[in-house]
Formats: C-alpha cells, structure tokens, sequence
C-alpha cells in the first residue's frame, strides 16, 4: 500500500487532506478572496486540533513576512519621492519608436529593476505610461503589455527581493532548518534566466503576440467609434425641457438615439418623437463619448447615478463644480471591490465617479452596470472630476491607466529616496545588517525624510498578500507534523529511484510549474518545498537544490493570467484571450523546463 495512502487514513491525515482539497477548490473556483481561503485553512487545522494555534500563525511572525511590508512601503516611497521617474520618461520617450524597441528597453531596464522591487507596484506605474506611448504611435496594447509582466517575473528572480514567491521560500526553507536565503541566492541563476527569457521575447513577440487593434482603438476609442448605452437626467437648465424629441436639436444636432424614457413611475419606449420632456427625466441614450460630452458641457443633460437616492439626482442636476474627465482605471488582483456589485457599494457616492462601461477580457459590458459583479483584471471607464480622479491615485484598490502627470505630487526628494532604496541593498549585501533590518530601517528613513507620509505607509502596505502569505504557512506544517510530506516523498521516491539528478529535478520543476499555473505561486512553494526536500534526503541530494527548483517554477509564471497577479494585471487593458497567453508563454515555460534543471545542476556540482 502507498505509503501515502496510510498516512492520509489516520485522522490528522485525512482532516489535513481534506482541509487542503477544500482549500483548492476555492483557490481554482475564486469562490473565496485567496487571503480568506488561507485563513479558513488555518482556523479549520485548529479547530480539528491537527495545529496547535502557534503553529498555525507561525507564518505572521515570520523574517519574511516582516521584510516583505517593508518592501512594500521602500517601494510606495521610491515611487512617490520621483525615484523612478527616469525610468518612466525613459519608458514613455519618443525615441522608442516600434514594440521591438520598447521590449528591449522592458527585457534591459525594468526586469533588473524588478530583482529588487516587487514587480506589482512597477507594472502599476509603467501601465499608464505605455498605454500613452501606444496611442501616440498608434500600437496595439497587446504588442507590448505581455512582455511587460513577463520582463517583470523574469527579473523577479535575480534577489531575494524580487517577489513574495522567493521571501515565503526563504521562509519555508528557515522552518524547515536549511536556513534562510542570502539576498543573492538566485542571482547565479536568475540572471541566466533573464537573459534566456529576454531572447526570448525579443525573437519572438512580433510573431506569437495578437494585434488587438490600434493604440488609439481603447475602451474608450472602441465607445466611441461604435456608440454606447448610457443613462442621462434632463436638469432644471436644460433647453430641452418643453421640447418634443422630434422639435429639439438632440436628434437633429447629435447623433443620439433615445430608447427610453423614464418619469417617475412610468416608463414610455419608442415611438418618443412627440412627447414633451420635462425636467428630472432620465432618457437611456445610444450615443458616442464626444457628443454625450458636448451635451454635458452645454448642460442639456447630465448623467443619470446608478440605483442612488434622490438627493444624488439634485447632485447630479446642478452644475459640476471640478473639471471632469473620462478615464480607464484597471481592478488589480487583491482588490477590495472584487466580488462587489457596482450598485451595492454604492461606487459613484464612494470615488465620485460616474461608471460608463466595463471591458472583461475582450467583452465590453456596457448595460445594467449597476448589477455588474467586478472582478480582478477589469477595467472600468469612468467620468469623474480631476480632483477625484488624483485620489484614485493613491488608491490600492485602482490602478489609473491614464498619465496625469501634471497632477503628480511634486518632490526635491528623488535622490533621497533613491539613496535610501540603494543602501537597503548594499547593507545586506556587505553583511552589515541582516535584510529584515535593512528594509525595516529604510521603511523607517522613508517616513523620516518625507519621501512616504505616514498615512500613505499604511495604504503601501498589500494586506491581501501579507494575510495570504502569513496563513499559508499552515500547509507546510501540517504536512511535516502529519507526515504527510514524508509519505509523498517515498511514493515518488519509488518511482524516480535510480534517475539522474537533472532527470529528478526536471521532474520537480514542471510539477511546481503545473501547480504555480493551477492554484498559485504561494500555494505551491508552501505545498511542494516540504515534499521536495524529503524527496531530495531519499535520493541523497541537496536539499537546496530542491527549493530552489520550486522557487523558480513558482515564480515564474507564463500560461495564465491567473498564475501571476502582474499577468492579471495586463490581460484587461492588453485585451488578450486566454489562449493569447498560452500560446505566447509556452515556449519559454518548455525552454526554462529543460535549462532551470540544468543550471541548477551546475550551480550545486550535481
């Protein structure tokens, strides 16, 4: 019998297997937020008494952890103190004339400063810049939005620093008494790996990215060209009030079509050509942006809240008091307005922002909005006034996807912030301090000199992740404490019995690569690392090894959007289909399969 099967009979076996099968489910089917799932997780392990309560939390007090929301404020400071802004004018310049040039500048620039900076905040900064480069030079999106998230988990790999990925590994390693990693463990590795994967995308991008139309063809170039639905009131100075549809100029002077009319309780369809209008009916328009924006600024409508009160439609009637403008933010993985209809959190009273459409993938919903479910990887078409739009900013929950580079906070402090950034590396580097303390006193030095304010320390901070990361640990103890680590690693210890280490660590790698693509690069390194190493004992191999191979098959994700948050994060305004990204990261996934192993390999004299 299995040696797995007996031990998932005993009663701490089966519960823990049970609770990890549970927990799968909801990673796959997103019925839960991941942070949740993680969480249900632990609380279930001890209440079924497999954990002890300790033992479950371990993780939220972990080195790692403690490192990572450090790493999280140095990078919101770097960011706000104009660090990186040279990066960003560099990026956006007018001498990068073809997505060939622009991949270059990705593969050579942004990848090895993704090595030290957690890729997420990078493709949130760069996303609105490279957007506004495709729409001057008149470029698909899906050129050159894929290789941005892929140059970003390539250079992920370089340090310690990278991603969450390569820190829980750090921490899982420390549980499991191989010590913690330096801050350049990986990089005999991880700069092989970027440079293969940077070839990569530099041979082939022109052939196996799709062109989803033109820069200027957005959300809202595609609303405009084709017309939208969208509801709009009649306000008290309107000319039209009085008026008969077929004697006012909205249908002579606009290219409007009016479906309906709704006053009060009552609700009229066509034909509408003589009936009067009054004040406060809300009329649903077929119509493109620029006339529904010239009718605005004339005031003869304005639009119509989503399922608000009474005194929202005053609000609306009246005039604007902030200029207002039409732009696209995009809901990153982890944000806090997944899950919820848009009427529900009453989302135009919470940003002041009207929604005028939601593009999923390649589908644009642009009717009912107010009982639209967001999701991660959406992008929103939003009006709203300048003033509003700034805060959106600032918010982890959005992402703007236009510049507003004039409304950026002004700072003397780039090269403060950059110094700090630089000696956060160094420190650790030279064996000064240990990494924690670097970035925690960097954290600190940031508030300290102005570069990050307190209350923005805070909102830097992913929550999301630190919950989810924090709470995985509970995988990697119940599976050592069960046995159940033990048990899969004889079973497969049976059948890789006699291989060459390449050949077993080939193994390991596409089955880290295969989890990483299903569930997600977290789930995998607390999953496999435990098994790995028991594995890499039976075989007498470093364990080392091992975690190394799970580090860089987890942190490297290319098949789907859902394996990587900076993949989700580009799928939506890239406009790519499913397939899109399978069919581009295949190959590289198939090349770092066969060359990870081997370097490896070299790297531990196997």
């Amino acid at each position: 019998m299995p040696a797995f099967l007996t031990v998932a009979a005993t009663p701490a076996g089966l519960i823990t297997l049970a609770v990890f099968v549970g927990a799968m489910v909801l990673f796959v089917t997103g019925w839960l937020a991941p942070e949740v799932t993680g969480l249900l997780a632990a609380a279930l392990l001890v209440s079924f008494q497999v954990l002890k309560p300790d033992e479950a939390v371990q993780g939220f007090g972990s080195p790692a952890l403690v490192t990572l929301m450090g790493l999280f404020a140095v990078s919101a400071g770097l960011f706000r103190s104009g660090g990186l802004d040279r990066l960003r004018a560099l990026i956006g310049s007018e001498a990068v004339r073809s997505p060939r040039r622009m991949i270059a500048l990705m593969v050579g620039v942004v990848a090895p400063i993704s090595g030290f900076i957690p890729n997420t905040p990078i493709v949130a900064t760069l996303l609105p810049v490279i957007e506004g480069w495709c729409h001057r030079r008149g470029v698909s999106p899906s050129k050159v939005l894929l290789p941005l998230s892929f140059a970003t988990v390539l250079g992920g790999t370089i340090s310690l620093l990278g991603t969450s990925t390569n820190l829980l590994a750090s921490d899982v390693s420390r549980q499991l008494g191989y010590g913690s990693l330096e801050l350049f463990s990986f990089t005999a590795i991880g700069i092989p790996v970027w440079l293969l994967g940077g070839l990569y995308m530099l041979t082939v991008s022109d052939r196996l990215l799709p062109d989803r139309g033109k820069g200027d063809e957005d959300l809202l170039g595609g609303l405009a060209r084709d017309g939208y639905l969208t509801d709009v009131l009649i306000p008290e100075q309107s000319e039209l009030i009085g008026q008969s549809l077929h004697n006012s100029r909205l249908q002579r002077r606009f290219d409007v079509d009016v479906l309906e009319l709704h006053r009060g309780q009552d609700s009229f369809s066509a034909p509408l050509a003589d009936l009067p209008l009054q004040a406060g009916d809300r009329l649903l328009l077929r119509c493109n942006r620029d006339n529904l924006l010239r009718l605005q600024q004339e005031h003869t409508v304005t639009l119509a809240p989503i399922g608000e009160q009474e005194e929202d439609l005053r609000e609306l009637s009246g005039e604007a008091t902030s200029p207002q403008r039409v732009v696209e933010v995009l809901l990153p993985n982890g944000s806090t307005l997944a899950g919820a209809s848009v009427r529900d959190m009453r989302f135009r009273q919470r940003y002041n922002a009207t929604l005028l459409a939601v593009r999923r993938g390649n589908q644009v919903l642009r009717e009912l909005l107010g009982r639209v479910v967001l999701q991660a990887g959406d992008v929103l078409l939003l009006q709203a006034p300048v003033d509003a739009i700034r805060g959106m900013q600032a918010n982890n929950d959005l992402v703007l996807l236009d510049e507003l580079e004039k409304d950026l906070p002004t700072t003397d402090r780039k090269l403060v912030g950059m110094v700090i950034a630089g000696l956060m590396i160094l420190l650790p580097m030279l064996r000064i301090l240990p990494l924690m303390a670097s970035v925690l006193l960097a954290m600190v030095a940031m508030v300290a000199t102005g570069c990050l304010r307190s209350g923005e320390l805070l909102r830097s901070i992913r929550w999301d992740v630190i919950l989810l990361l924090g709470s995985l640990s509970c995988f990697s103890v119940a599976m050592q404490k069960t046995g159940l680590a033990e048990a899969l690693a004889t079973d497969l210890l049976q059948s890789l019995r006699g291989w060459p280490a390449y050949g077993v660590l080939l193994v390991v790698f596409v089955l880290g690569q295969a989890f990483t693509e299903a569930l997600s690069n977290g789930t995998t390194v607390v999953l496999l690392i435990p098994i790995a190493t028991e594995l890499a004992k039976g075989l007498a191999l470093p364990p080392m090894a091992f975690i190394f191979a799970i580090t860089f098959a987890a942190s490297q994700s290319f098949l789907t959007p859902i394996g990587y948050q900076t993949n989700l994060m580009v799928f939506g305004p890239g406009r790519y289909r499913f397939l899109d990204m399978a069919r581009y990261g295949a190959p590289l996934s198939i090349v770092l399969a066969l060359v990870v192993p081997w370097l490896i390999c070299r790297h531990f004299g196997l």
